[in-house]
């Protein structure tokens, strides 16, 4: 292997160092002194939800312009008092919480979290601050509005939330029709209103605030006879903790000192406040069109969304492309003579080939548990949130775009190869002047398709918590209830976002092609359709 290749070999290496070399921290990373980092949704109101100013005690969002506001914040917001440190509220999807604490990158769950058995093998959880009872979530117009035990639901189509004991009670209706469980409350809230389930398990505060912000969905309770029959800390809510935490005996002094009043008048309270409700007063006092009202509470959220969106999209699409091309010019290497040097050669194409197959063959928002999560569980590497999401939209679109660069390469004639080793130019040489600009023009097509792909693929960056664009429709949809409306609108921008950027690349195609036909006039060559 000459120093060409060895050249080729390192510059892919360098490249995938300086690109991980930024999302790596401190291993040992703590919390900053004076902190206490505490997760939640920041959309299961009237717990938690998202607004965009401080009104009513809300607190700043790390990394984002919004405030959580709600009862959770509110305990918390104690809490850290009595403790002397700053709140800082870390917006983390449901799924991602447990992963989140046992990764130190929060410190507290308080997220309208039940201390179920199953959940206190993995962490420690504090006295309950909360306890509510279990109501099912349906339809006025149905004949389940009118229901009065579980057994009235015999029949019906039932979910409840992932990852939650609501959804471990369906089969206490009898013939109930269990569906599948589902990742949010806006996701069954959206399913309700459009006929596809008939209710779904909550909790009261929920179902209160439900009914209270759409006049079409009921709440329907029951009495101890003919409710769910749960255990204490099913019903319970509670601080999470890692095991062993020596900050949960100051958490749990804490909760001693707030009286069953005081926490019932902070969630009534909690319940008056939430934006839902503030949108509902003010839609029955005017006419106002409910886009123009949801982009006037939530247009500066929606606008971050699509600029994080198209960062992720450009930057990955840009930098999976050059690893394409580096791992695709590698790959046209011939074998070294030297034994030693066509070793390491074969060793690093068999890397390179896990590579591809790994992240060709994973979906992106496994990879993004893993690599986010997973890394920080394993070796205690905590990653920026921002980086670790381009670092994995990159290489995932790297994995991709080295099968097209590969095709591309086998596009051009490989009498063009021949012909320029003929003529005494080198590897390197033929690739640079004769192979890569036209592999350059053959892989445009599915670079832009890449592009599209990643725009819309961005959204699964929700499950570590990355504010892109359909994050943030999701935590204003959990806010307003207007659902089908909100969604409507994230998915305008989607489609804005990608028709523009095909419309540009077929702009780019066009000036590589350049003209189509040329015509000899004069002894002249003229493009056709130009100025002589």
């Amino acid at each position: 292997m000459n120093r060409r290749r060895f050249s080729v070999i390192a510059l892919i290496a360098l490249f995938i160092s300086f690109l991980g070399a930024p999302l790596i921290t401190r291993a040992d990373e703590k919390t900053p002194e004076g902190e206490l980092r505490v997760g939640m949704e920041a959309g299961y109101a009237p717990f938690n939800w998202t607004q965009k100013d401080d009104r009513n005690g809300a607190v700043r969002i790390q990394g984002d312009k919004a405030y959580a506001g709600g009862y959770d914040v509110q305990m918390a917001k104690k809490i850290a008092d009595k403790m002397n440190r700053k709140l800082v509220v870390v917006k983390t999807e449901w799924d991602g919480l447990l992963p989140a604490l046992q990764s130190g990158k929060i410190d507290a769950i308080i997220a309208g979290m039940s201390p179920t058995a199953e959940r206190r093998k993995e962490v420690d959880f504090s006295d309950p601050y909360y306890e509510s009872q279990l109501v099912i979530v349906t339809r006025k117009d149905t004949k389940y509005a009118k229901a009065t035990s579980i057994k009235d639901f015999a029949g019906a189509k039932i979910t409840a939330q992932l990852s939650t004991f609501h959804y471990d009670v369906i089969p206490q209706i009898p013939d109930v029709n269990k569906q599948e469980a589902m990742d949010n409350f806006p996701a069954m809230r959206v399913a309700l209103e459009s006929g596809t389930i008939d209710g779904y398990v909550s909790e009261r505060p929920e179902g209160v605030t439900a009914e209270s912000v759409n006049s079409d969905l009921k709440m329907v309770e029951f009495d101890k006879a003919n409710g769910f029959q749960t255990n204490p800390e099913d019903v319970q809510v509670s601080v999470g903790m890692r095991k062993g935490d020596s900050d949960m005996a100051q958490v749990n002094q804490t909760l001693a000192g707030i009286s069953q009043d005081e926490r019932v008048k902070i969630m009534d309270k909690a319940i008056k406040d939430q934006p839902a409700t503030d949108e509902t007063q003010s839609a029955s006092g005017k006419k106002e069109n409910v886009f123009v009202r949801i982009l006037k509470q939530n247009g500066s959220m929606f606008l971050r969304g699509t600029g994080v969106t198209l960062l992720l999209a450009i930057v990955g699409t840009t930098v999976g492309t050059l690893i394409g091309l580096l791992v695709g010019v590698f790959r046209t290497l011939p074998e070294s003579d030297n034994s030693a040097k066509r070793g390491l050669q074969k060793v690093f194409g068999w890397l390179l080939n896990i590579y591809i197959e790994v992240f060709r063959g994973t979906p992106m928002i496994v990879q993004s548990a893993v690599i986010y999560y997973g890394i920080a569980m394993a070796f205690g590497i905590d990653l920026n949130r921002t980086a670790a999401a381009l670092f994995i939209v990159s290489i995932n679109t790297g994995a991709y775009m080295s099968e097209i660069v590969r095709g591309g390469i086998f596009a051009v004639d490989q009498g063009q190869f021949e012909a320029a080793h003929a003529i005494g130019m080198t590897h390197g040489q033929t690739m640079r002047k004769v192979v890569l600009p036209q592999v350059l023009r053959n892989i445009l097509p599915a670079t832009g398709n890449e592009l599209v792909i990643n725009i819309k693929d961005t959204s699964v960056l929700s499950i570590i918590s990355v504010s892109e664009l359909f994050f943030q429709g999701k935590s204003a949809a959990g806010t307003n209830y207007m659902f089908f409306q909100t969604y409507f609108i994230i998915c305008v921008i989607y489609f804005v976002l990608t028709f523009t950027a095909t419309r540009i690349l077929r702009v780019v195609e066009k000036k590589m092609d350049g003209p189509s036909a040329y015509v000899r006039l004069d002894d002249v060559e003229v493009a056709v359709g130009e100025d002589k």
